[in-house]
């Protein structure tokens, strides 16, 4: 496997092999946040066919970044998770975002997966901002719901209920989180558009919105 298309003993020239392929590195991003479906990759991904995500599964499958599992009934479905050392990428993939998002090219008007959204809280998260601080946001997207809670300088987010959560931001679309903390697009105009709910703590909402910013160029 180790050299395979470079030649090279460089740890970075054998990540590349591991997971450089097309699509690779957002498959395993799609997986971040716990197991998927096949039907969930394909929605996440929906720029992949089918042939191709069975390619990029069997390739991270066999390089031991993931496993397939079955859910025991009544699920009774096969669906696809990291292992811990695919889980272990995921620094990689934080400090590969800030830095292509610092770039004047970067466009963060364009679509964007649910849990790609949830990752890139924590991605852009900044410790120092939210030190004191704590928080539970809930959030739910297209009908998948993620729980973030803030506390001592970290930002857990998890796929779970978030029916006790003391605030809720609802969305259609992931892009509209996007234009709401990262474009500082006006909530008031969100909601009248409605695009957006909050619901519970709304000045808690707000504050935990304004932690968050790209890195600038």
């Amino acid at each position: 496997m180790h050299g395979r298309w470079y030649d090279d003993a460089c740890g970075t020239a054998f990540a590349l092999e591991l997971v450089g392929e097309r699509w690779s590195l957002l498959v395993m991003r799609e997986l971040m946040l716990g197991p998927r479906r096949f039907s969930d990759l394909r929605a996440s991904l929906p720029g992949i066919s089918a042939k191709v995500l069975v390619e990029r599964l069997a390739g991270l499958e066999a390089n031991g970044v993931l496993v397939r599992r079955q859910l025991p009934p009544p699920a009774a479905v096969q669906v696809y998770e990291l292992t811990d050392w695919g889980y272990r990428a995921e620094p990689i993939m934080q400090e590969l975002g800030r830095w292509a998002a610092s770039s004047p090219l970067h466009d963060p008007a364009l679509p964007m997966s649910a849990v790609s959204m949830m990752l890139s809280l924590r991605t852009m998260f900044d410790p120092a901002k939210a030190r004191g601080k704590q928080a539970e946001i809930g959030f739910a997207i297209k009908g998948d719901t993620y729980l973030a809670r803030l506390a001592d300088g970290a930002l857990p987010i998890a796929r779970q209920p978030i029916t006790s959560a003391p605030v809720r931001f609802t969305v259609d679309d992931a892009a509209t989180l996007v234009a709401l903390f990262y474009g500082k697009v006006d909530p008031a105009a969100l909601e009248e558009a409605g695009a957006l709910r909050i619901e519970g703590d709304r000045a808690e909402g707000l504050a935990f919105v304004a932690l968050f910013e790209l890195p600038r160029s």
